[in-house]
């Protein structure tokens, strides 16, 4: 078992998530139930499954739970998209979104591989 909070891939998705509740604070009200919620449970899926796949007994199980982590984290982008695309989001907010979730996605690969 591994201490998930010490796992950069935890922490840099911890941040991934805490910036999705920022921007969808400012979504229209009309998206609470819709888009928000949608982004929000994306996001917070990714550390949780990394979270709770730390916890299992072997590698092959948390390498499973990195593959749902990425699984959410592909979900987030397409809504990150979705959210340039109607308006919602800045460029400027898209382009940090995107890259932070690159990047999570790169650094969940990664330590998939070392699993191996």
């Amino acid at each position: 078992m591994v201490d998930f909070q010490k796992l950069l891939i935890w922490q840099k998705s911890h941040q991934l998530t805490l910036e999705i509740y920022l921007v969808t604070k400012k979504f229209p009200k009309e998206e609470k139930y819709g888009l928000i919620g949608q982004m929000r449970r994306s996001s917070s899926g990714i550390p949780t499954n990394i979270a709770e796949g730390s916890a299992r007994n072997t590698q092959m199980d948390f390498k499973r739970y990195l593959t749902i982590a990425l699984s959410s984290n592909a979900e987030l982008r397409y809504q990150i998209i979705l959210s340039k695309d109607l308006e919602y989001i800045s460029v400027d907010e898209f382009h940090t979104l995107i890259q932070l979730s690159e990047e999570v996605q790169r650094m969940i690969y990664a330590y998939a591989e070392k699993l191996k």
